[in-house]
């Protein structure tokens, strides 16, 4: 009797293995797509300048330098918000995981604009919505 208690309990155990305390990444993390370089009309440090571009089809001369962005009002994570750090932003396009969001990055690196996942850890989350 007890070797089919034994038995019994552990294809429970093999059957049914524990579960994680947090959620498993619900979706892939995207290739890095590269969207382009410094954008015509923009300064040579272009987070901002491509930042409004992007958010609203022209370049908006005030918000060229980074710190500009921290102006707006505080908001939560959501498409088309900005991530904003002294030195840089960048807009949210879509949530990937908790803290992490496919975002569109001017300036990321080598003088590239890009698509790809970034951490919101450090930045303010801002919304640029009333942009004059």
């Amino acid at each position: 009797m007890f070797r089919i208690v034994a038995a019994a309990a552990l294809a429970l155990i093999v059957a049914n293995p524990p579960a994680e305390g947090r959620p498993r990444l619900t979706r892939a993390v995207p290739a890095p797509q590269i969207l382009g370089g410094r954008p015509a009309g923009c300064p040579h440090a272009f987070c901002g300048c491509g930042a409004s571009l992007y958010l609203f089809g022209r370049i908006i001369p005030r918000l060229n330098l980074a710190a500009r962005w921290f102006d707006f009002p505080r908001a939560r994570p959501a498409p088309r918000m900005a991530a904003v750090r002294q030195h840089h932003v960048f807009v949210l396009v879509e949530q990937i995981e908790a803290g992490t969001w496919l975002a569109h990055d001017s300036n990321s690196g080598g003088g590239l604009t890009r698509l790809h996942a970034r951490s919101l850890a450090g930045y303010v989350i801002v919304d640029p919505s009333e942009a004059k």
